[in-house]
């Protein structure tokens, strides 16, 4: 018998939607990769949707679209999540830019995963030819005092049906918790799970899936069910995971200039300097509209903003 506490962690499995050549997201179902070309660094659609019934509410849209909890309520700050007024426009923000690799990192023929901190979402990376195949999942991540490691790391190993051996840190809090959790529906690590290179730290599933888009883990990186599978069939031994801390993105989109802002939970940085060094550092800065990057960096909407005057 499991404690009670450990129901803490027991959640219904999630919807998932990764849509194919950035379809907008207002179906489910769908699965593939986005196309990019090199030189190509915004991606998919940002969608709207009606709050057709007083029982629907933002985390259970965030579900549906394959959102994490921090982008459904960025993205419309002012609604409340749990009670959204019938006939309320949501906005679906289903568009990234992806995040800068480290220098000197050199993107190869193999997968690679990309996890940032920042927005608490993880790209799944692969060069084919002269393009790019990217996929893209929310994740939870830890929280203060526990936080995710940044890095350069490798999945060293691939596990289905992990057993969850509760480490010290976790059986402080909660001394009452077996040694080990078994495979099923009790276990917070879900069906799936990869570790990585730092043995410490894995990417795994949850059996909680309102903590995705959010911190609340004592240091690993939490999937949707349906999410975690896919990665887990889709990755390798051997593959890289960089986790890096990027609350500002830059990208370009049919050459004009976007930014994706995020709050900055950490680093205590002056945002609109830093926006602007990353501008020029890509070369987009003389292309971008200073009234216009001001007020995305004001409203930290976590969805990529055309750099333009209107």
């Amino acid at each position: 018998m499991i404690p009670r506490r450990l129901s803490h962690f027991i959640a219904l499995p999630s919807l998932v939607v990764i849509l194919l050549h950035a379809i907008p997201a207002l179906s489910s179902g769908g699965a593939g990769f986005y196309r990019l070309t090199e030189d190509q660094g915004v991606f998919g659609t940002v969608g709207e949707y009606t709050i057709e019934d007083d029982d629907e509410t933002l985390t259970g849209l965030a579900i549906r679209y394959d959102l994490g909890y921090n982008e459904i309520t960025d993205a419309n700050k002012g609604i409340d999540p749990w009670y959204p007024v019938k006939g309320t426009k949501v906005r679906i923000p289903t568009s990234w830019i992806l995040p800068e690799l480290p220098p000197g990192y050199e993107l190869k023929g193999g997968n690679l995963v990309v996890l940032n901190l920042a927005e608490l979402r993880l790209y799944l990376i692969k060069r084919v030819g002269g393009s790019l195949r990217v996929a893209t999942f929310p994740v939870g991540i830890g929280r203060e005092g526990f936080d995710t490691p940044e890095g350069v790391f490798r999945i060293t190993e691939k596990l289905k049906d992990p057993a969850w051996r509760i480490p010290e840190s976790f059986r402080n809090e909660y001394p009452e918790l077996p040694d080990v959790v078994p495979p099923g529906p009790d276990n917070p690590l879900g069906r799936y799970a990869l570790r990585l290179s730092n043995p410490l730290y894995l990417i795994h599933g949850t059996n909680k899936p309102l903590g995705v888009g959010r911190r609340v883990s004592h240091g690993c990186i939490r999937m949707y069910p349906d999410d975690i599978e896919r990665l887990y069939r889709i990755t390798n031994v051997g593959d890289d995971v960089i986790i890096l801390y990027q609350p500002v993105k830059a990208g370009l989109r049919d050459n004009i200039p976007y930014i994706e802002v995020h709050r900055d939970y950490r680093s205590g940085k002056e945002p609109f300097q830093e926006a602007v060094n990353l501008l020029r550092r890509r070369g987009l800065l003389r292309m971008a509209d200073l009234e216009t990057l001001y007020s995305a960096i004001q409203e930290e909407s976590g969805v990529p903003v055309r750099l333009t005057a209107e």
